[in-house]
């Protein structure tokens, strides 16, 4: 098959229900039409065995993937995995999930500032007993969230927790982030490799004083929508319609830094503005692989991702073929001037002699056999 016609085949493994919601026809469809072809990986084979692919994509947990991939990249060496297993595991754990954004390289913006929240991991029950090891560090709320984010359903269980007796119904081990007013706007930051792209959604409500001191002591994440009253409800939805997006700068910034420092390609990050300051940004939550059905045009972003991946890839290649053939090149001409120089030597030629080997006279049996 030529070059010009070849096409791309792209494995994906992913659980069943992100497989359902990313996995759309318009984007195999498109895919398609620009000569890829999307694969799925089935999990109960070994992956060895259905090689071979131009690139993996991956959202599966558990050492045995892993174990597959390591094995896969080792003897696929010009395959691409996207992304190194390694890289993503940071994300696993959310207290080293938002460590990295203190690595990035990030020049200030004028009158803008960015960090993350205040945050404590708590890996034993009496630790949430004790006042004087949680109160003096956060404010309530505090958003209680697992320490361990695989992916599971068990990681996306949160609260909002409003005082000490909502702590004591937490199982450690547990992230405890202080929760911040924030107009109840969250920014969600799409990432495919260089492109970037910031929407806004609904988010939790703000908490005052007063609703502090007359709430329950925790509240499950998809019960706390319903404390609001119906005016409330309706400010909420005017307040995410008047949103000023954060600085494009700013943003652009950030995921470039995540990108560089965390080595990964798929990722979104979650920011809110701090009402009280206005211009402060925080970033609460960073995802791998999110789900980018939810992100406007994904179809022709994703393609066009996959397109400079795979091209990147292949001018590599062509890179190294050419490399190799100017190598074996440069052998044979070594090979040719040793047996140059061997052909002089064996000429016996002496001064006056015009560099030709010396022809023996021909027998007159062998002239009679050349000129039959």
């Amino acid at each position: 098959m030529s070059d010009c016609s070849r096409r791309f085949r792209i494995g994906y493994a992913l659980a069943p229900k992100k497989q359902q919601s990313f996995i759309q026809e318009s984007l195999v469809d498109l895919l398609k039409s620009r000569g890829i072809d999307l694969i799925r990986i089935d999990s109960d084979r070994p992956l060895i065995e259905q090689c071979p692919f131009d690139c993996i994509i991956h959202k599966l947990y558990g050492h045995d993937w892993k174990s597959q991939l390591e094995q896969y990249a080792s003897q696929n060496p010009n395959s691409l995995v996207i992304d190194p297993p390694d890289a993503i595991e940071r994300l696993h754990n959310r207290i080293s999930m938002l460590q990295v954004v203190s690595e990035l390289e990030v020049p200030q913006q004028l009158d803008t500032t960015f960090g993350v929240p205040k945050q404590i991991v708590v890996y034993h029950s009496d630790t949430l007993s004790d006042p004087a090891a949680i109160t003096p560090i956060l404010r309530f709320p505090v958003i209680a969230k697992p320490l361990v984010a695989d992916g599971s359903a068990k990681s996306h269980k949160m609260s909002l927790v409003f005082n000490r007796d909502g702590l004591r119904k937490l199982k450690p081990p547990i992230v405890l982030q202080e929760f911040i007013n924030h107009g109840g706007v969250i920014f969600k930051v799409y990432v495919v490799g260089d492109y970037i792209k910031c929407v806004k959604r609904k988010s939790l409500p703000d908490v005052s004083e007063e609703k502090l001191d007359c709430s329950e002591a925790s509240l499950p994440f998809s019960q706390v929508s319903n404390v609001t009253t119906q005016e409330e409800s309706g400010d909420c939805t005017m307040q995410l319609k008047e949103a000023e997006m954060p600085p494009l700068n700013l943003i652009t910034e950030i995921g470039r830094g995540l990108r560089r420092v965390m080595r990964l390609h798929l990722f979104n990050f979650d920011v809110i503005r701090d009402l009280k300051v206005g211009n402060h940004y925080l970033v609460i939550d960073i995802n791998y692989f999110p789900g980018y059905a939810k992100m406007p045009s994904y179809e022709t972003v994703l393609t066009d991702f996959f397109l400079d991946i795979l091209k990147k890839k292949k001018e590599k290649e062509t890179s190294l073929e050419l490399k190799d053939a100017a190598a074996f090149d440069s052998r044979k001409l070594v090979f040719c001037d040793a047996d140059d120089r061997k052909l002089v030597r064996n000429s016996h030629c002496v001064d006056g002699d015009d560099g030709s080997l010396p022809i023996s006279t021909l027998s007159r049996e062998e002239e009679s056999v050349i000129k039959a």
